[in-house]
C-alpha cells in the first residue's frame, strides 16, 4: 500500500535553495527535492540567480511544484518579500526552512577581523531572525506552521573559530525562545545540527584552501566520525528535516537535532 505524501499541499519556503558548485548535492537543494517528493509546494529562495534556477529546474523536472524568488537575507525588505511571494503564489506558509550560512573567513577571536565577524553573524543569525519575523505573523494567523533552522554541530563542539560557532549557538537559543513564545499559536520551531557532511560548501572550500584532493579531505573527515567512520550527506540532513517539519514530529518543538553520526556525542 502506497503512503500518502508527508507534505501534501503544504507550502514550504526553502531559503538558501541554491548551492556551492561541486560534485555532490548541498543541504538546501537536497531539502527542496525531498520536500517536493513529499508533495510540498515550494518557494525556492537564493541570492544567486544561476544556482537558484538550477534547483528550480531539478525540482520541476522531478515533477515538483515550485517557484523561485531572488532575495538577500541581509535586506529586511527582501525577507518581507519572501513571505509576500509565498502568499502570492500559494496563499499560505506552512514551513520555513532556513539553510543560509557561511564559515569562510572565520578565525579564533584574537585573529578575527571585525568585518568578518559581522558578515558571518549577519548571514547566519540576523538573516534567520529576519526571515522568521517575516513568516511568523502569517503562521500565527493560520494557527499553524513549522520553522526549521539549519544550525551546526559546531554550536556545541570545541573549535578554533569564533563567529560560526557563536552564530549557530545563537540560532539554537533563538529556536528555544521562539518555540516557547509561539507554541500557543500551534507553531513549532526546531533546528538541525549537521556534523561533517559531504556537501560542496564543506568539501570544495577545504580543497581550495588546503590544495589537497577532495578524496583526501573526505578520508580525513571520515576518520573523525564514530558511526561507521563515514561522513554524512545532504540527503541525511534533508530526511531529518522532512521528519521535523512533518506531522510525524507534531509534538516536537524547541530542539536542536544532531545529524552527525555521533560526532557531537564525543563532547557529551
Amino acid at each position: 500500500m502506497s503512503q500518502e505524501p508527508q507534505l501534501d499541499k503544504r507550502v514550504a519556503i526553502v531559503v538558501g535553495a541554491g548551492q556551492t558548485p561541486g560534485e555532490t548535492v548541498g543541504n538546501g537543494r537536497a531539502a527542496a527535492l525531498v520536500y517536493a517528493r513529499e508533495g510540498a509546494h515550494l518557494l525556492l529562495v537564493d541570492r544567486d540567480s544561476e544556482r537558484l534556477t538550477e534547483t528550480l529546474d531539478l525540482v520541476r523536472s522531478a515533477g515538483g511544484s515550485a517557484e523561485a524568488y531572488l532575495a538577500d537575507v541581509l535586506v529586511p525588505t527582501d525577507c518581507s518579500g519572501i513571505a509576500q511571494a509565498a502568499l502570492q503564489h500559494f496563499h499560505r506558509i506552512d514551513i520555513l526552512h532556513y539553510n543560509v550560512g557561511r564559515s569562510e573567513g572565520d578565525a579564533e577571536p584574537g585573529a578575527l577581523d571585525v568585518a568578518q565577524w559581522d558578515e558571518i553573524m549577519n548571514l547566519n543569525l540576523r538573516g534567520f531572525v529576519l526571515c522568521c519575523r517575516a513568516v511568523l505573523p502569517v503562521m500565527r494567523r493560520q494557527s499553524a506552521g513549522s520553522i526549521l533552522g539549519i544550525s551546526s554541530a559546531a554550536a556545541i563542539a570545541s573549535g578554533s573559530t569564533a563567529a560560526y560557532k557563536a552564530s549557530k549557538a545563537g540560532m539554537n537559543a533563538l529556536v528555544q525562545s521562539m518555540a516557547v513564545q509561539n507554541g500557543k499559536y500551534g507553531i513549532r520551531v526546531n533546528a538541525i545540527m549537521p556534523g561533517l557532511m559531504d556537501a560542496p560548501m564543506a568539501i570544495e572550500r577545504r580543497t581550495r584552501e588546503s590544495g589537497v584532493s577532495r578524496d583526501q579531505i573526505r578520508t580525513a573527515r571520515h576518520r573523525q566520525v564514530p558511526l561507521s567512520t563515514v561522513i554524512g550527506t545532504a540527503w541525511d540532513v534533508a530526511e531529518a528535516a522532512l521528519f521535523l517539519v512533518s506531522d510525524r514530529a507534531k509534538y516536537i518543538s524547541g530542539i536542536a537535532l544532531a545529524v552527525d553520526g555521533a560526532l557531537s556525542a564525543r563532547v557529551g
